[in-house]
């Protein structure tokens, strides 16, 4: 080589490192840029405080008491799960598929760089350059959103996207520096959206296989790797042959890497994706009623404390307990389907919604339908042109129809629709422990998806005769015992406007036999409640009721005796948990604690007490209430003979007028419940006391749960009798003793009961 030709050699060669070295200058000079937002050309970048505690929204869990997750609350479906979770196939699976290097770079992979420009370079495509972290800082920060991205440069073609990369990059490093490898790879595993509402692998897991993820199989863990492609193109639920080739490419790429022997593969290359789907959502599970009656509380104490339910990953442990839960969903359904089936029957060819003297209440529907959101929306739609509405209202479309053998599709008018869903009867159980307050079962209604009124804590319904233990409660305080006897006879008692009230029997007749106090409550006779009513003033009745937890208004009215003021089932299990609490009223409470996501108690609720009743007025009660479940009570049957309840309960049937509402309460010493059967609508009901009364409509449920309930060997559930007092009573509570005759005048029952002598008793009998 000639001097000339070295010379021109050299300085090509000079030339180049000087381009590299001016090259590389302004590369380290543009990513200091961007870094910096030089002259905001680029846009920010996420803060430190930022990088150093990355925030992704995490669903808030529900537990029950016996720790079993009973739901969720989120905007994006997000369970957190840690690295010892996960099986090994699915880090083999991820790794191979999408960064084989994960382990090896420092948040950029130089060798897949290279591989991309030199594909950009001949014109074709070998796989994108994009590390985990690369893809993680693009999830996590939202490299390529525009709150980061309105530099005077961003809006420039071509360099919006060298911008992004530039920052995803920049980002990688940072969070490689920041975190360690099993920590970023759990960041993006629990960030990334799979899909189906499904966000982080914990959600996409349970989703798609109904699976903790520590129990994929091998085929399994590909499918979901495979989503990190594209979740909608290649989703097993709604492109299953998508899904399947693209499950195939990660096996292969198992294989090719040395996760997978060749013939594993081979066996597993043309299986189907076997799925159990489930999109987790607030009409699935168990106790759907209570999730959604707890949010309210919980929605109201975020706010005061500064928590996002929807976000902040709280956990929420509650007194339900998920066997009491599923038993009195069981039991639910176990009767209201045949019930439903008698309902039909009952009123075929006919519509059920009636006045009170049996007449079909006409336009029921048209009345009805104007209380609903599809009216509203149509009236606002067509500024209230009732023929626009009309047509909509009548013009037949598809829908999903609920029936007690399962869901229908159907074609069927918005009239039509609310015509067919008034024909069904609606249904509330609670049960509770009356020691604590603590709710262990809660069913609001008979299908949450169908139908979101709840009927425990947010219906409320005149109790009929489940209300007159509080009328005897007040008797019991004001010098009255178990076996005063009155007379089966017609009281009548004159109102302020000058009117009488003369409330008859059930059955329209009197008897004219004395009752003892406990038999006229075990047998509901009204005469007897109207005597006593009429002895103890309404004012009383309201008293006694407030004190042990009944919140809603109370008008005092003699005809509050027989149960004609609305109530709530869930004030009226908690009141009836006063009896067996030795008179402690103990608030009905379904939340106990409550953490964040680290663990740490962030509240822990202690329900309220208040000493409502004297131990020997409480033991009374309960002592009255036993008579219900005994030879002559209207309990008796049903509980004995039906469902084979052998031990000590108390009990308390109630049906209003016209058979409109059906209640049955059920106390033993640690469980206290209630159950109200009947229509949305107060003029949908049976037409005949056989098939409308309390014993027949609502007992059934509770026969059914406690059944359940004592079957389980695993629930604590006593069969004891009920605890005496622990003071000897004042009063005998052995009518037998009397040999049917009480004492006949105030000084021996004064002696004998030790009774005040200034009320008068021989009078009353």
């Amino acid at each position: 080589m000639t001097t000339r030709q070295n010379g021109l050699y050299s300085k090509a060669i000079t030339a180049i490192w000087l381009l590299f070295a001016g090259g590389l200058i302004v590369f380290i000079l543009y990513i200091y840029a961007v870094s910096i937002n030089f002259l905001n050309l680029f846009g920010e970048l996420p803060n430190m405080r930022t990088l150093e505690n990355p925030k992704s929204a995490l669903s808030s869990e529900l537990y029950s008491a016996d720790n079993a997750l009973l739901g969720k609350y989120f905007r994006e479906n997000r369970t957190p799960v840690d690295y010892e979770d996960l099986p090994e196939n699915f880090i083999n699976a991820l790794v191979a598929t999408e960064d084989i290097r994960f382990e090896e770079h420092s948040g950029i992979d130089p060798e897949a760089m290279g591989r991309v420009a030199g594909s950009l370079l001949i014109g074709s495509s070998r796989g994108g350059g994009s590390t985990l972290t690369q893809q993680l800082a693009k999830n996590l920060f939202k490299t390529r959103g525009e709150e980061l991205n309105n530099g005077l440069l961003n809006d420039t073609p071509g360099l919006r996207t060298l911008i992004h990369k530039t920052k995803e990059w920049i980002m990688a490093v940072k969070l490689e520096r920041s975190y360690t490898k099993k920590e970023i790879m759990m960041m993006y595993l629990n960030i990334f959206e799979f899909g189906s509402n499904a966000f982080g692998v914990q959600s996409a897991a349970k989703t798609f296989f109904n699976k903790h993820p520590k129990d994929l199989e091998v085929q399994e863990s590909a499918v979901l790797v495979g989503l990190f492609k594209n979740p909608n193109y290649y989703s097993p639920k709604f492109n299953p042959e998508n899904a399947k080739i693209r499950r195939n490419v990660v096996l292969s790429q198992m294989v090719k890497y040395g996760f997978l022997p060749a013939e594993e593969y081979e066996k597993l290359k043309d299986n189907d994706i076997k799925l159990d789907y489930r999109v987790e959502n607030q009409n699935l599970g168990l106790a759907p009623y209570f999730r959604t009656e707890a949010s309210k509380f919980l929605l109201q104490w975020c706010r005061e404390n500064g928590y996002d339910l929807y976000a902040d990953g709280l956990k929420i442990y509650t007194t339900i307990d998920s066997r009491m839960q599923k038993y009195a969903e069981q039991a639910m359904e176990q009767h209201m389907k045949d019930r439903q089936k008698e309902f039909f029957k009952h009123w075929k060819g006919r519509n059920p919604w009636t006045d009170r003297n049996g007449n079909e209440i006409k336009n029921f529907p048209e009345i009805a339908i104007k209380r609903t959101d599809r009216y509203k929306r149509l009236a606002e739609r067509f500024d209230g042109d009732q023929d626009s509405i009309n047509y909509y209202l009548n013009k037949k479309i598809p829908m999903t129809i609920f029936s007690w053998d399962g869901e229908k599709e159907v074609m069927m008018s918005p009239m039509d629709s609310l015509k067919y869903y008034k024909h069904f009867l609606q249904a509330g159980f609670m049960a509770m422990e009356p020691q604590t307050g603590h709710i262990k079962a809660w069913v609001g209604g008979i299908n949450y998806k169908h139908f979101k009124y709840d009927h425990v804590k947010q219906g409320v319904r005149q109790p009929g005769s489940t209300f007159k233990p509080f009328l005897y409660t007040a008797a019991i305080e004001n010098g009255y015992y178990p076996c005063y006897e009155v007379i089966d006879s017609k009281v009548c008692i004159t109102l302020p406007d000058g009117n009488t009230w003369c409330p008859n029997n059930s059955d329209n007749k009197f008897s004219g036999k004395k009752y003892t106090l406990r038999n006229a409550l075990a047998e509901s006779v009204n005469s007897v409640s109207a005597f006593l009513v009429n002895k103890l003033g309404a004012e009383t009745l309201v008293a006694t009721a407030k004190r042990m937890g009944i919140t809603t208004p109370l008008e005092p009215n003699p005809s509050l005796a027989l149960g004609v003021s609305d109530v709530t089932l869930f004030d009226m299990v908690g009141a009836y948990g006063t009896f067996v609490n030795s008179g402690t009223w103990t608030q009905p409470t379904f939340i106990t604690r409550i953490e964040d996501k680290h663990g740490n108690i962030l509240a822990d609720f202690t329900p309220t007490k208040v000493e409502a009743l004297s131990e020997e007025t409480a033991y009374m009660m309960v002592h009255m209430l036993k008579a219900a479940a005994e030879p002559g009570g209207t309990a008796y049957y049903g509980l004995r003979h039906r469902n084979g309840l052998k031990n000590e309960i108390g009990a308390k049937t109630g049906t209003t007028q016209n058979y409109s509402d059906a209640w049955f309460m059920g106390i033993t010493p640690n469980l206290v419940c209630g159950t109200w059967v009947g229509g949305d609508d107060r003029s949908i009901h049976f037409r005949t006391i056989a098939l409308g009364q309390g014993n027949k409509l609502a007992m059934p449920i509770y026969g059914y749960f406690m059944k359940k309930v004592y079957g389980d060997k695993t629930l604590d559930v006593s069969k004891e009798p009920f605890p005496k007092p622990s003071t000897p009573l004042s009063v005998e509570l052995d009518c037998a003793k009397y040999n049917g005759q009480m004492p006949v005048d105030s000084s021996q029952m004064e002696e004998f009961l030790q009774i005040p002598a200034e009320i008068d008793l021989d009078a009353e009998i």
